[in-house]
């Protein structure tokens, strides 16, 4: 068979999606994105394999056409010695790993059942690929289909990926970029997803939630300074309900949860904003008892009703406390370079197992706490000019 049927030239001009031949079992894929892959093809024994070989003119490493065809020149030369070549790891090799870490770390048999459907069923089409050559392309191509359709599970399906890829990097089988994580350009190809109610916590988009915080905050009583503390802490109502002065450190604006009034029965600090600690300074002036945000009867703290009341005043619509978590996930996720493990950290979601906790020891406090500033001062810009 002939080879070097391709030009640097040729190359350039090539936008119609297909796949083009170099020639001895070198190809370029060309997505109907316009992105542009090379991959080497042989046959053993009856049985096909594909070998990615990177990018063309794209990424942080793109592959030129010379470099491919040093690359395949490489294959043909070991397969001609009769050599094996080593053996790849698929995406579906690592999904399984990360699946057998979950069901052996995670108390929620539902929450391990999603994570095997989504990938299997929504992630199916990178199943077959050798983890290090997935591209983010590849990851678009994936969700496309259910993007729009299904929101909420396609967000779900994409952070799921991008976890197994994650998994891969710490076991060192995948190098660069994550090409699931939204951030890193997924937000530039495909449409931001609708927010959607979650179950019946029902969340305010995070465009909206300035003019909802400056509405909170020019409103007197518990209620309100309650609802507002809680947004910027993105902590759970019960949590701040029951919040009591020997859990915070004003001075080092620390707020130390203990464990038995966490959901995941351990403790959780909270990096306090600045507003965050104004809110209390205040509170604490006009305090008569131990709970931080007392309601209307000596000793009981304010209710829920109360402070959703509080919220819907201020927003004009059916928002909810727990819904405040979802904002400012969306928002760090959506407009945010923190990391991912960071902001689950900040939601006190345990991060158990390999893939998620790789590099986390700690509780990235400090890292916490620049985030948590972030989030404030989002909270206190100009609700006029948000979208």
């Amino acid at each position: 068979m002939a080879r070097n049927k391709l030009s640097e030239t040729k190359l350039k001009k090539l936008d119609k999606a297909g796949i083009y031949s170099d020639g001895d079992g070198l190809y370029l894929r060309v997505r109907s994105g316009g992105s542009k892959q090379w991959f080497f093809i042989y046959k053993r024994l009856g049985k096909r394999t594909e070998i990615g070989l990177g990018g063309y003119g794209q990424g942080t490493a793109p592959v030129s056409l010379a470099l491919a065809r040093e690359k395949a020149d490489a294959i043909r030369e070991r397969l001609a010695r009769g050599e094996e070549l080593a053996k790849r790891h698929t995406f579906a090799d690592i999904m399984e790993d990360v699946i057998k870490v979950k069901v052996a770390t995670s108390r929620n048999g539902k929450h391990q059942d999603q994570w095997r459907m989504t990938l299997d069923k929504y992630a199916a089409p990178l199943h077959k690929k050798a983890i290090a050559d997935i591209t983010r392309d590849d990851v678009v191509e994936t969700l496309k289909p259910i993007w729009t359709k299904i929101p909420e599970t396609a967000d779900r399906t994409r952070m799921r990926i991008a976890a197994v890829i994650d998994h891969a990097k710490a076991r060192g089988l995948f190098t660069g970029d994550n090409p699931a994580d939204w951030k890193g350009g997924l937000k530039e190809l495909l449409p931001a997803r609708q927010k959607l109610t979650r179950g019946h916590h029902e969340a305010i988009d995070y465009h909206h939630i300035p003019t909802v915080l400056a509405s909170l905050r020019a409103a007197a009583g518990v209620s309100a300074r309650a609802a507002e503390f809680t947004c910027l802490t993105a902590a759970r109502s019960g949590e701040v309900r029951f919040m009591k002065w020997g859990e915070v450190d004003l001075d080092a604006a620390l707020w130390t949860i203990p464990a038995e009034r966490m959901k995941a029965g351990r403790e959780h600090r909270v990096p306090l904003s600045a507003r965050a600690v104004e809110i209390l300074r205040a509170r604490q002036q006009m305090a008569t008892g131990d709970l931080a945000f007392e309601g209307e009867k000596e000793g009981q703290p304010i209710s829920d009703t109360a402070m959703v009341k509080a919220i819907r005043a201020a927003s004009g619509g059916n928002g909810t406390l727990h819904g405040f978590r979802s904002s400012f996930r969306d928002w760090a996720g959506d407009e945010t370079s923190h990391p991912r493990d960071v902001i689950e950290t900040a939601l006190a979601h345990i991060l158990k197992d390999k893939t998620e906790a790789a590099y986390r020891r700690k509780d990235a406090l400090e890292k916490r706490r620049v985030l948590m500033q972030d989030w404030a001062d989002y909270c206190a810009t100009d609700g006029s000019k948000q979208g």
